[in-house]
């Protein structure tokens, strides 16, 4: 039975990636920043599944990240698959950005996947086995107006996922990074009807993406069946790319 940890997985996204590790019978371990209560909710929910444990921890911050993975190592032995999923995204013009959401922003996209990854990397290479999947974005390999901070740190994950595939497949530890397009996700409920209806008209599947579509791609990234994949930049984007 193998123990995922997935960060930011209280809703959204993330939840969707531990249900789906949950219905193959893994350990998964659920993650968020503050939030106790709906962390709270997504373990009731999951729980029928299998065995859940459910850790409040700002992954940006390095120390709070050991000692998360630290009560995960006594409960369920070494992490074996680390999802990175831990992020926030900024919208507005770049300049009128202070100082402080720019570090932010870089801090919850980047800095929680560098700190997680760098924490459990040690366990799966005394293993020599281990798959880290990072959710990134495809504006981090396009770019998006009024999105620069958020582009430019998920281009950081996208470097961080190619570097670490090379540095840790002598390991069998493969790493990879699924690039999400747009998804019914509260992030994207930022957008007006008229807005989601225009930016769907420039996707070639015509539809936004459902989180369970990343849960399942992600099953199969971490699968036996992926053996052979590593280092790459997955786009799940219905077209877009």
């Amino acid at each position: 039975m193998r123990t995922v940890l997935i960060t930011g997985s209280s809703r959204g996204i993330g939840f969707a990636i531990a249900k789906a590790f949950a219905a193959q019978g893994d350990n998964v371990i659920l993650n968020c920043r503050e939030d106790s209560a709906q962390l709270e909710k997504a373990v009731v929910e999951l729980s029928a599944e299998g065995r859940v444990m459910g850790i409040c921890a700002d992954v940006s911050d390095y120390n709070a990240c050991a000692e998360m993975i630290t009560k995960v190592e006594s409960v369920f032995g070494s992490v074996d698959i680390l999802v990175n999923n831990a992020g926030a995204a900024y919208f507005g013009v770049f300049t009128e950005m202070k100082p402080a959401e720019i570090q932010d922003v870089i801090f919850a996209n980047l800095l929680t996947a560098a700190n997680a990854s760098h924490i459990v990397i040690p366990g799966m290479v005394r293993k020599k086995a281990g798959c880290i999947i990072n959710i990134s974005s495809i504006w981090g390999v396009t770019g998006a107006s009024c999105e620069s901070v958020y582009s430019a740190a998920k281009a950081g994950v996208n470097g961080l996922t190619k570097a670490l595939a090379k540095e840790l497949a002598p390991s069998n530890i493969r790493v990879n990074a699924i690039a999400c397009g747009a998804f019914e996700t509260r992030m994207n409920d930022r957008l007006s009807e008229q807005e989601k209806n225009a930016f769907t008209e420039g996707i070639p599947l015509g539809r936004f993406g459902f989180p369970s579509e990343v849960g399942s791609l992600a099953v199969f990234v971490a699968s036996e069946a992926s053996g052979y994949l590593t280092g790459q930049i997955i786009p799940l984007d219905g077209g877009v790319v």
